[in-house]
């Protein structure tokens, strides 16, 4: 979807019962594996001229991709379209070994750009396959992360993509199953899905460690506090982000009479806005604070100007690059580390 511009006065600051305010959750916005994977893909550039290839959407998020796009990303959706001995990219949400080897029969000269957080679901895979466990993975099928964690150990691994679907759910050894999620899902849900699990196979093990990563806790409890006081939530976000839709769940389920995810300012609806005296902002894991400040804009236009801000963390987790791009052009060790990028 292209970016529509932004028309400065285009809300309209209608009037409503009590003081207008926004409360703006935080964190929000991008997070360390993010950061670090676009900045992978814009330093890869550097390095090595355009284009460079990358497979699937880097990040979930349009603009991001679109503007990777003007500075030279070409975007696929299988190696087997990149040309030969080109530079490939592998997405934040991870790649199966499959496409891995199919890379490198290719002769592709391939940067691993998975976060971390999802690289270490993928060891926790292959460990537990090894030791002939059956896994069960809660997670959207056919959604990137899920796909590539079910690669790693596709004899092993059955999805499960809701609460629901544990009760069809069939193994072969209740005493050896292990479950492992998708690092972008709600909390709550997933928690649901465990303890159904546990009802059904009492051994159920756990995995060493949360699958579900920080981030995306983290902006769901802060939309948590946010939407018990906020009538109208803006989550501005993607479609296909996991996380940016579970954010509009989450508003939804934990008091906000309304809550839309939007990927531009341009997006919001004057209707929207009737009659609500406190609008709840957030955005997604992988959506550039500038998006952000465009919403806050258009809404300080529409009366909204006095911001209140809803820390419920601080993040400091810090990635660094992959290992081919940590030098600078000069061929000097780049010893720069990658955080999200939280406004407050």
């Amino acid at each position: 979807m292209p970016r529509i511009p932004g028309v400065r006065g285009r809300l309209k600051n209608t009037p409503v019962l009590g003081q207008k305010k926004v409360l703006l959750a935080a964190p929000r916005g991008y997070c360390a594996g993010v950061d670090r994977a676009v900045i992978a893909v814009e330093k890869a550039l550097e390095h090595y001229g355009a284009p460079v290839y990358v497979r699937k959407q880097i990040v979930h998020n349009i603009h991001v991709v679109t503007e990777l796009e003007k500075k030279g990303a070409i975007f696929v959706e299988e190696v087997d379209e990149v040309p030969s001995g080109a530079h490939v990219v592998f997405s934040a949400h991870g790649v199966s070994p499959a496409v891995v080897n199919a890379a490198a029969d290719r002769g592709l000269l391939a940067i691993d750009a998975t976060c971390p957080l999802v690289t270490k679901v993928h060891r926790e895979a292959v460990r537990f396959a090894r030791d002939d466990f059956e896994i069960l993975l809660i997670g959207h099928e056919g959604h990137e992360e899920v796909e590539g964690t079910a690669g790693e150990a596709p004899d092993h691994v059955t999805i499960v993509n809701s609460p629901a679907d544990v009760d069809t759910l069939v193994v072969q050894d209740p005493d050896k199953v292990v479950w492992l999620s998708q690092t972008t899902l709600s909390v709550d849900e997933t928690m649901e899905t465990v303890r159904r699990l546990r009802e059904k196979f009492p051994n159920l093990q756990d995995p060493p460690s949360d699958d579900i990563c920080y981030a995306t806790q983290n902006r769901q409890v802060a939309i948590k506090k946010v939407a018990a006081d906020a009538e109208l939530v803006i989550v501005v976000g993607s479609a296909n982000s996991s996380n940016s839709v579970r954010l509009v769940e989450v508003a939804l389920e934990y008091g906000a009479s309304a809550a839309y995810r939007v990927d531009y300012s341009s997006e919001i609806k004057q209707e929207w806005l009737d009659g609500v005296a406190t609008v709840g902002v957030t955005s997604g894991a992988s959506v550039p604070e500038e998006l952000v400040e465009e919403v806050l804009r258009d809404l300080a236009d529409a009366g909204y100007g006095d911001i209140e801000v809803v820390k419920t963390a601080e993040e400091d987790l810090m990635f660094s690059l992959p290992k081919e791009l940590r030098k600078d052009l000069q061929g000097k060790q780049d010893e720069r580390a990658l955080g999200g990028r939280v406004s407050s």
